[in-house]
C-alpha cells in the first residue's frame, strides 16, 4: 500500500513538473525566445560537384551569409552597385554589377601587398574581399565574386576565397609566377594563386606542371584542368580560368565563370583528397 502511494505521488510530481516545462515552452512562464545566430552545419556530405554544365547561367537568388573577421556567420549585406558614366551598372560575368565591399567588411589588418583596389579593378594586385558563403555544396555567383558552400570543406572555401583577391586583374603573360603576388596573372598564375591561398601549393606552377599536379581524374570538389597551353579550376561548380570561353561577359583576365560543356583536350588532375 505505501509502495503504491508513493508511485502515485511520483507521478503526480512528474506530470506537474512536465506541465510546467510545457508552460515554460509556450512562452507562459515569462521566458523570451531568442532566435539562435546562423550556424552552418559542421557535417560535410559526400559530394561529387560537376565539371561540366549545359548552360551557361549561373544566376543565383537564394540566401547569402558574410564569414566576418571575428569568425561570425551575418547575413551579407551588399554595398551599393558601381555605375559606369553612362549610368549603367557595370558588367562581369553573369551579368552581376562589380562591388568593393566596405572598409569594416574587410579584416582589420590588411597585409601590405594587398589593397582593397577601386571597384572590380586593383594596380597593385589581390584584393581582399568578402568571405561570402551559402546553403549546400555548390559554390554561386554573387555580385561579380564567388559565395563558398557551407557544406564544403573549410580547404575549398578558402580556395574560393583566394581566387575572388584576383577578380577584375588583367591577364598578364608570366603573371603569377615569379611571385603569387603580381598585378596580373596568366591561366596556371591564377590557378596557382587560388591553391596557394588553401595551403595547397608551396610554389606556383606552370600548365605543363599542372599535368602532373595532385591525383589523376577530376575530384569531389575540386579539378584541375591543364595542357602545354592552358589550365584552370573548377571548384564546387565554379570555373575559375582566365580564359572567357563559353562565358557570355566574353572578359580576359581571372574570373569566375561558367562551367564548361566540355573540358576535351586537357589532362585531368584533382587535389589529393578533394
Amino acid at each position: 500500500m505505501w509502495i503504491r502511494s508513493s508511485c502515485a505521488l511520483l507521478a503526480s510530481l512528474t506530470i506537474a513538473a512536465a506541465g510546467a516545462c510545457s508552460a515554460f515552452a509556450n512562452g507562459t512562464g515569462g521566458v523570451a525566445v531568442v532566435e539562435p545566430a546562423h550556424t552552418p552545419s559542421t557535417t560535410t556530405p559526400t559530394v561529387h560537384a560537376p565539371v561540366t554544365a549545359k548552360t551557361s547561367n549561373i544566376a543565383y537568388k537564394g540566401p547569402v551569409y558574410e564569414k566576418t573577421p571575428t569568425g561570425e556567420v551575418v547575413p551579407y549585406a551588399p554595398p551599393a552597385a558601381a555605375s559606369d558614366t553612362t549610368g549603367t551598372a557595370a558588367s562581369v560575368t553573369g551579368g552581376a554589377a562589380p562591388s568593393e565591399p566596405e572598409a569594416s567588411d574587410l579584416a582589420t589588418s590588411i597585409p601590405s601587398e594587398l589593397t582593397t583596389g577601386d571597384g572590380m579593378t586593383s594596380a597593385k594586385g589581390p584584393t581582399l574581399r568578402p568571405e561570402l558563403l551559402v546553403p549546400g555544396t555548390t559554390a554561386r555567383f554573387i555580385d561579380g565574386i564567388a559565395a563558398a558552400p557551407e557544406g564544403a570543406p573549410a580547404v575549398v572555401q578558402e580556395i574560393i576565397w583566394a581566387g575572388n583577391e584576383l577578380i577584375g586583374l588583367p591577364y598578364i603573360y608570366g603573371g603569377g609566377h615569379g611571385s603569387f603576388i603580381s598585378p596580373g596573372y596568366d591561366c596556371s598564375g591564377t590557378v596557382s594563386f587560388a591553391l596557394h591561398g588553401a595551403n595547397l601549393l608551396v610554389s606556383p606552377e606552370d600548365s605543363s606542371e599542372f599535368e602532373a599536379f595532385g591525383a589523376r581524374g577530376d575530384g569531389r570538389w575540386v579539378t584541375v584542368f591543364a595542357n602545354a597551353g592552358h589550365a584552370y579550376m573548377t571548384v564546387a561548380g565554379l570555373r575559375l580560368d582566365t580564359s572567357p570561353a563559353e562565358d557570355p561577359s566574353n572578359l580576359e583576365g581571372p574570373r569566375w565563370r561558367p562551367l564548361r560543356q566540355t573540358n576535351a583536350g586537357f589532362v585531368v588532375r584533382h587535389p589529393v583528397g578533394l
